[in-house]
């Protein structure tokens, strides 16, 4: 039987036989593949059907950039007042969700990617596979975001 990050089982390919809202909290947290896609600062310019929606390579402190992991998973909240939490009913707002992201994929009805650890059961495959973004650089030590404009992620 297949575990998570907190060595806690999970039956083999739940993400197959259960919808997203019948899983559990355990569930839900192994879907992230931890690419960290999520924790890079994007920001909306324009309005109505003029909106677009930049990507950056502006990571939050939190996230170590070469890892695409949280260095303070667990108190992210009470430190980053802008960290996303991404839950079974927010979800379908979350349409910036980097295409490869397990949550979008499934929402979708799209299948898991063959480097998401749940499917390789390697933890180190999201950085083998080139999922991070590369050059990542913390919030703390940028002026202006505009310079760290990159494609969708």
């Amino acid at each position: 039987m297949q575990k998570n990050s907190q060595n806690l089982p999970l039956e083999p390919n739940f993400w197959q036989k259960k919808s997203l809202l019948e899983m559990n909290e355990t569930e839900w947290e192994a879907l992230c593949d931890g690419c960290g896609k999520c924790c890079y600062r994007k920001y909306i310019q324009g309005r109505g059907r003029r909106e677009r929606l930049y990507y950056t390579r502006v990571a939050c402190n939190l996230l170590d950039v070469e890892t695409g992991k949280c260095t303070n998973y667990p108190n992210r909240f009470k430190i980053e007042r802008d960290c996303t939490k991404l839950t079974k009913k927010n979800l379908p707002d979350f349409g910036w969700l980097p295409q490869t992201c397990a949550y979008r994929l499934l929402y979708e009805g799209k299948p898991l990617p063959d480097w998401h650890p749940l499917i390789s059961k390697d933890a180190h495959s999201v950085k083998t596979a080139g999922m991070l973004i590369p050059n990542g650089i913390h919030e703390k030590d940028v002026i202006d975001w505009f310079e760290f404009v990159i494609d969708e992620i």
